[in-house]
């Protein structure tokens, strides 16, 4: 059983898959090279953090581009907030495998342009890194 409550659950997988989502639109490249690519990284997760985002499919923020950016990374900042009362550790680790998911789905066709660079950038920032 999780120790996530299904809102924090929400969060996380808002968190998580949106910063796919921002790094993957901010250039034309293959969706799904970075989906897959994405997809993948994600076993960097810790086995729990798995459990809950894989528990239900994610719900992105609607709206503009710029309205789902703001949702994302309003649930990145939140990720941080709930992991990090439980564990320092946890949240570390998991601004760590949420950057490498955004570093694998930038680079999926070979290369990073400079806005799936800027993308990560503001995930980063949303991390506290």
């Amino acid at each position: 059983m999780s120790r996530y409550t299904d809102q924090e659950g929400r969060t996380l997988r808002t968190a998580v898959y949106g910063a796919m989502v921002l790094v993957s639109v901010a250039e034309e490249g293959s969706l799904d090279e970075e989906s897959y690519a994405g997809v993948k990284a994600m076993s960097t997760l810790s086995p729990e953090l798995q459990e809950v985002i894989g528990a239900e499919a994610p719900r992105l923020p609607a709206g503009s581009m710029a309205d789902v950016e703001h949702g994302v990374l309003a649930a990145l900042r939140d990720s941080m907030a709930i992991l990090g009362s439980r564990s320092a550790q946890e949240a570390d680790a998991f601004a760590d495998a949420v950057l490498a998911i955004c570093a694998e789905v930038a680079s999926a066709d070979g290369t990073v342009g400079r806005a799936e660079h800027a993308a990560v950038g503001r995930v980063r920032a949303a991390l506290g890194r």
